[in-house]
């Protein structure tokens, strides 16, 4: 499975006047997420350091610039690497990511073989970059630490938190080895 929810449009507000205003709608919209990578804009220092991609680029396509429905949430990796190319891309929200991409057990990114529109994505966006999939395992691994806290914290259960101090143990070595690689 490549993303758990899709992302969805649901400003329905006046145009605005400039497309950068959209962001918090956009933020809510793609759950905070990248629309191509699902990445969560925590990683990346919050929504601040988030960008709106224009899935139609606007050097081609002016009057879609503030059009709500060509805009994309998105980490700056992606979105630079989109820049203004008009290839073969799969809105992310018109379609189910799920069919086209998906992730091995490390958190990488691939295209499926069905798939010709993902697999041109997956080589402009650099989707095969190792960013992209440790920052998936960071985001696993603390999803699972919460989850096993909640778990704790109603059952007060002995194995969960053996298992979630075995899980912080190993979201913590994780995190030290991207410090040593950095």
């Amino acid at each position: 499975m490549f993303r758990n929810e899709p992302p969805e449009r649901t400003y329905s507000g006046k145009e605005l006047a400039d497309y950068r205003r959209y962001k918090d709608s956009l933020a809510k919209d793609f759950k905070n997420r990248c629309g191509y990578t699902y990445c969560l804009d925590f990683w990346f220092g919050g929504k601040t350091n988030f960008q709106i991609d224009h899935f139609k680029p606007k050097s081609k396509y002016p009057e879609l610039e503030r059009n709500y429905k060509n805009l994309v949430y998105s980490c700056s990796y992606v979105n630079r690497a989109k820049s203004d190319d008009f290839g073969s891309y799969i809105d992310p929200v018109d379609e189910d990511y799920n069919l086209h991409f998906y992730r091995d057990i490390l958190g990488n990114i691939y295209p499926r073989d069905n798939s010709d529109s993902a697999k041109y994505m997956y080589i402009k966006l650099k989707l095969y970059l190792k960013r992209h999939s440790i920052i998936w395992m960071l985001d696993q691994l603390e999803q699972k630490m919460f989850t096993l806290q909640e778990l704790i914290e109603e059952s007060n259960n002995p194995i969960a938190n053996e298992l979630l101090v075995a899980v912080t143990m190993k979201y913590n070595d994780y995190k030290k080895h991207l410090r040593a690689i950095q």
